[in-house]
């Protein structure tokens, strides 16, 4: 149960990192001079790199059975891209970076939850994921994301 906690925990704070982002991402991108049409490409490309190499990426963490490794290497990403949008001073460094948080989270996510998985089946898959989705629910509450 401590891993699962330990692991929601770490869960909430990238995704408090990342979803602070994203909110203020578009009117970011429209400061450095980003048209609107860019900011929706953007948003879309980072979606679709995100959902489509999940795919890619979980076949990976089941071949090589490295889920640290990869779940590390995906956070790392995303540790380092959401800083840098700070520094970046054109926006296609930006959608860059975007793109790169989003790359980040795709890559961390099938590996993370395989590792929640077998961490839960010893106090229950449904209690863990619960327990991780719960901390997870809070930091969309925290954002604003998730409106009751």
């Amino acid at each position: 149960m401590r891993f699962v906690l330990l692991l929601g925990v770490v869960s909430l704070f990238a995704d408090m990192t990342y979803e602070a982002v994203r909110s203020l991402s578009g009117p970011y991108l429209a400061i450095l001079g980003a048209s609107g049409a860019i900011v929706g490409f953007a948003a879309g490309a980072g979606e679709l790199f995100g959902y489509g190499l999940r795919f890619f990426s979980g076949l990976l963490s089941d071949k090589t059975q490295r889920y640290w490794a990869i779940t590390i290497t995906g956070y790392a990403i995303n540790l380092l891209a959401v800083p840098l949008l700070a520094l970046a001073n054109h926006w296609v460094l930006a959608v860059a970076l975007i793109m790169a948080e989003r790359i980040g989270k795709a890559i961390r996510n099938p590996a993370r939850d395989v590792m929640l998985s077998c961490a839960a089946s010893v106090v229950g898959r449904g209690w863990g994921f619960a327990v991780h989705e719960a901390i997870w629910i809070r930091s969309a509450l925290w954002s604003g994301q998730l409106l009751l």
